[in-house]
């Protein structure tokens, strides 16, 4: 059996994008030798001081909460514990359709089987420097016009290949996510490749 690889993807829960890349690396897990690891990144650090319409900006305000207590979570429990904790959150958010606050971090802690206590982190400095430390290592290979989804693999030469995307709305499934896994890899380890794109007609799809 070939030795699995890690592939890294780093998130913010309230995106829905990121959500369902996440759930599409899930599937490429099962078909590809690929051990896929998540980390923290936040939306509010990487538009901290832009110009953004005042509905964005609480938004933005709103969503120092859930990368806090994730960053909580990984500083006292490691990135499992992460997975699991974004797994429930995620689903809570963009499935069911909470509101963010501190019943739904405890809600989704306890889903985790993490304290739910850990939610008080939520409007709490005291790991943002670790959050951004977490963030800046997402992005500093791929820039900071892109947000999330952001994900770091194994290059064609050895080395690692960073993108952001894809963004794909629903998530493949079976041998369609191993695909679609291909092609990006491919796609991304060309040198000198930088976009593909067109516009969206759709929204987020969860199921």
């Amino acid at each position: 059996m070939s030795e699995r690889v890690a592939v890294d993807m780093w998130f913010d829960p309230m995106c829905p994008w990121a959500w369902i890349t996440s759930r599409w690396l899930l599937e490429v897990e099962k078909v590809r030798d690929v051990e896929i690891r998540f980390h923290v990144m936040s939306l509010s650090v990487l538009n901290e001081g832009r110009e953004l319409p005042e509905e964005y900006q609480d938004l933005m305000r709103r969503g120092w909460g859930p990368v806090r207590v994730c960053v909580a979570v990984e500083q006292q429990h490691g990135q499992e514990a992460v997975a699991r904790l974004y797994n429930a959150m995620g689903a809570r958010i963009h499935l069911g359709k909470e509101e963010f606050g501190p019943e739904l971090y405890r809600a989704a802690l306890a889903d985790a089987g993490l304290d739910p206590a850990l939610a008080e982190v939520a409007d709490s400095t005291a790991n943002d420097e670790a959050l951004r430390a977490s963030h800046e290592a997402g992005m500093r290979p791929v820039g900071t016009d892109v947000g999330t989804p952001v994900i770091h693999a194994p290059g064609p030469d050895g080395g690692t290949v960073a993108f952001f995307g894809p963004v794909v709305t629903p998530a493949p499934k079976g041998e369609a996510a191993g695909r679609l896994w291909d092609g990006t890899l491919l796609v991304a380890g060309t040198p000198g490749f930088y976009e593909l794109k067109r516009s969206r007609d759709l929204g987020p799809i969860f199921d």
